[in-house]
């Protein structure tokens, strides 16, 4: 019974943040049109959530394993259940935007944490079984949001795709204080803030500096003077990571060409496909005039096939090894991309959307698991934990920047009444997200090596 109210409330409480990542993005164009913010007020709503999860989830898992990890997920989950009402009572842009930032911390922290709970929850006969529901029902419920996110908006508005959390967060709460006992890592060092501090301020920056660029201008001071504030912010966190006792990042990682090359792999493909998820409701909805509810729809099979695709990739994985795997899934990814410039411009779903969408689930599918071996199969074992943390938190930060860089694409449509200009910039966007993607497969081929036997 306890092993059932752990799972629950694991699944609820980590599924809270996989749903707020995909649905949010179908309310975004009309939010903005309700408000009447500039592309830049839409880049920061989904910004400020994953700027913060990308910068603290590594802290949020060393604080799990160092202050108990109940405690940590109890409180990352109702600092997320608390932003989430003040997402969807704000009055005004700003207001949404710092709840947005406050929903990402809590999801640093209940994220990593609903995993160790799990782990420590478990033994090690049971554990594998739970850890596969936990991620087939994250995969599941990242596969509902899109879908969700636009039923909720059209049918009672979009401040219902937050305000639906608190249930959600209620139940996954209860559960887990009546199932889970506490547990820590009886080895945890200090928890590297300074990292965490560094990181932030670099990724913010330069998020900022990018997404100001279109309306400001590439080269105005402003801009400028961000990307310089957040390079030297990052170079600061490097300097950290060498110095600090229990550092976020272990850098001697990166001594490993294939560890190396598969996170540079994830932040390209991670990029290329996370800021298609962000452009692509908007040109369905401002372009080619779909419903919210029908905008998530057309993506529901592409979040279908990847939970399909992803656990068939292991078999075939055994079979042409990972290398080929992380060759050919991001080349069909880019195939995917190209498909969806060429019919940027046709609206119809299934000759329009449908078919760049089916390439790039194909693609995806074939590359995420592969991806997943090749980082822990390129450290020691006792790196495992550290190195698919730096992996997932690579993949958030790809997405979190293609999103800042998204902009160009948004304003270029603001203020053109056919929608022409929008439409082209999305077929620019694509045809570099294509780009992208076919450059991650060749350093898939170049780098990845075969991993380590177990």
């Amino acid at each position: 019974m306890r092993g059932a109210l752990v799972l629950a409330g694991t699944v609820l409480g980590s599924s809270l943040a996989f749903i707020d990542g995909s649905a949010v993005n179908l309310t975004l164009p009309v939010i903005q049109r309700e408000f009447g913010g500039t592309a830049a007020s839409a880049q920061w709503i989904m910004n400020a959530y994953m700027l913060l999860l990308s910068a603290l989830v590594l802290a949020g898992g060393a604080a799990a394993d160092r202050y108990g990890r109940r405690r940590v997920f109890v409180t990352g989950v109702v600092i997320f259940s608390t932003a989430s009402a003040l997402c969807g009572l704000a009055p005004s842009l700003p207001l949404l935007i710092a709840a947005r930032a406050l929903q990402g911390a809590g999801a640093a922290l209940l994220v990593p944490a609903s995993l160790a709970i799990l782990g420590a929850s478990f033994d090690k006969a049971a554990r594998a079984r739970a850890v596969g529901i936990w991620a087939g029902a994250s995969g599941l419920t990242s596969a509902i949001g899109p879908v969700l996110g636009g039923w909720l908006t059209d049918t009672v508005g979009w401040r219902a795709v937050f305000l639906i959390n608190l249930p959600l967060a209620a139940l996954a709460v209860g559960f887990i204080l009546a199932g889970a006992r506490e547990s820590r890592a009886p080895s945890a060092g200090p928890i590297d803030w300074a990292g965490a501090a560094s990181v932030t301020l670099g990724l913010g920056a330069i998020t900022w500096a990018l997404t100001e660029a279109p309306a400001r201008g590439v080269g105005s001071p402003a801009v400028l003077g961000g990307l310089i504030l957040g390079g030297l912010a990052l170079v600061g966190f490097v300097m950290v990571e060498q110095r600090v006792q229990g550092p976020m990042v272990p850098l001697k990682l990166f001594g490993s060409a294939t560890f190396s090359g598969a996170n540079g792999l994830t932040l390209l493909l991670y990029a290329a496909f996370g800021g298609a998820l962000f452009l692509l409701p908007f040109q369905l909805i401002r372009v080619h005039g779909y419903p919210a509810a029908s905008a998530g729809a057309a993506l529901l099979p592409l979040s279908v096939g990847l939970a399909l695709l992803s656990p068939l990739a292991g078999a075939m994985t055994a079979k042409v090894g990972v290398r080929a795997m992380l060759t050919l899934g991001p080349l069909v990814v880019a195939v995917g991309f190209a498909t969806l410039a060429w019919r940027a411009g046709d609206g119809a779903y299934w000759t329009g959307v449908f078919p760049g969408l089916t390439l790039l689930a194909i693609g995806m599918g074939v590359a995420v698991a592969p991806l997943t071996d090749a980082v822990l199969g390129a450290v020691p074992g006792a790196y495992e934990g550290a190195a698919s943390g730096v992996n997932n938190a690579t993949a958030r930060v790809g997405g979190l920047l293609a999103v800042a860089l998204a902009g160009f694409v948004l304003t270029a449509g603001e203020g053109d009444e056919t929608a022409t200009a929008m439409d082209q910039a999305y077929r620019i966007a694509m045809v570099a997200a294509a780009l992208t993607s076919a450059v991650a497969g060749l350093i898939g081929l170049a780098t990845i090596r075969t991993p380590k036997a177990n």
